[in-house]
């Protein structure tokens, strides 16, 4: 647990200077970008601003992951980084589709751009943002952090694309290359945004974690010594980086000395293969069928039916 704490502050810390560094540069790049009218400078402060937020989200996500279970939120606050992660990409979408909009609006109205402010604003940029995101991949490979390291990566690059951007306006001095540029950004937030609104959906909605196979996961234990068969078997997400899994296990008719055994193999195989540890097995002796949505062992239900016949059950 400890090495969670560690990698936690550590997490923290980074957001917090990421923080900081990144208002004091949509502060620079809206100045910059209204000074020069460069389109492409004011859409890097929307998208620098959304960046802000997203790492404020991240950071108020971070500390909700710390807190611990509780009777009321049994699994704790996993969830609430996959949250901000999924507010996050919503706001890109509609900062890049603001973006879009504006910059097809300046091919028709174009407007006189001053590149050299440009490229120096970008160049400061291009630094500032690097070095947030190489930071961010170092600390954590979380869904929330990843969104933010998203947004920070999609910066360095549309940032490094002003760069050259103001280096083509002040050689061929084509206006149109700034509202060009701000569609190329727009595309690239759009492109990034949307697979983390597809994973995190997926994890609010309990689907089977990326990455992983229930064909291969039933296949696995299935084969394992003991294991008759593997029913009711699902497998979710509590976090980005934390599974669930749980299953009804039929196993010969065995005294729960030797069924103990059954159950760690499984387990060992759900750690090491899947990574997958929090588990809720159940095992049975009798063959199964699905009734009515619960499970109910075939001679119990025909026995059921024989005695009460016409029984609404």
């Amino acid at each position: 647990m400890h090495v969670h704490g560690a990698n936690t502050a550590a997490t923290q810390r980074v957001l917090r200077l990421s923080l900081i560094a990144t208002i004091a540069y949509v502060v620079l790049t809206l100045v910059a970008g209204l000074r020069a009218h460069s389109l492409a400078l004011v859409s890097e402060a929307g998208h620098n601003a959304s960046d802000a937020l997203a790492i404020v989200l991240s950071f108020v996500a971070v500390w909700f992951q710390t807190r611990p279970p509780t009777d009321q939120k049994t699994f704790g606050y996993q969830r609430a980084g996959v949250l901000a992660a999924f507010l996050n990409a919503l706001t890109l979408i509609v900062i890049s589709g603001w973006i879009a909009l504006e910059a097809v609006r300046r091919f028709s109205l174009p407007s006189t751009v001053q590149p050299r402010i440009m490229m120096y604003v970008a160049a400061a940029g291009v630094l500032m943002n690097g070095i947030i995101a190489a930071l961010l991949w170092r600390v954590s490979h979380d869904v929330n952090i990843r969104s933010v390291f998203i947004h920070m990566l999609g910066d360095t690059l549309s940032t490094a694309a002003v760069i050259v951007g103001g280096f083509a306006i002040l050689l061929t001095g084509r206006t149109w290359i700034d509202p060009a540029l701000s569609l190329a950004i727009a595309a690239l937030i759009l492109w990034s945004s949307v697979s983390i609104v597809r994973e995190t959906l997926n994890i609010l909605l309990e689907g089977t974690p990326r990455g992983l196979s229930l064909i291969d996961i039933r296949t696995t234990l299935a084969a394992i010594d003991g294991v008759e068969d593997v029913h009711d078997l699902h497998v979710w997400s509590l976090g980005s980086n934390l599974h669930a899994l749980s299953s009804h296990i039929t196993i010969a008719d065995i005294p729960p000395s030797e069924s103990n055994l059954i159950l760690d193999r499984i387990n060992v195989v759900l750690r090491e293969q899947f990574r997958i540890h929090h588990t809720t097995l159940q095992f049975e002796h009798v063959v199964c069928e699905v009734a009515h949505g619960c499970l109910v062992s075939v001679e119990e239900t025909e026995e059921h039916h024989h005695h009460h016949h016409g029984h609404v059950h």
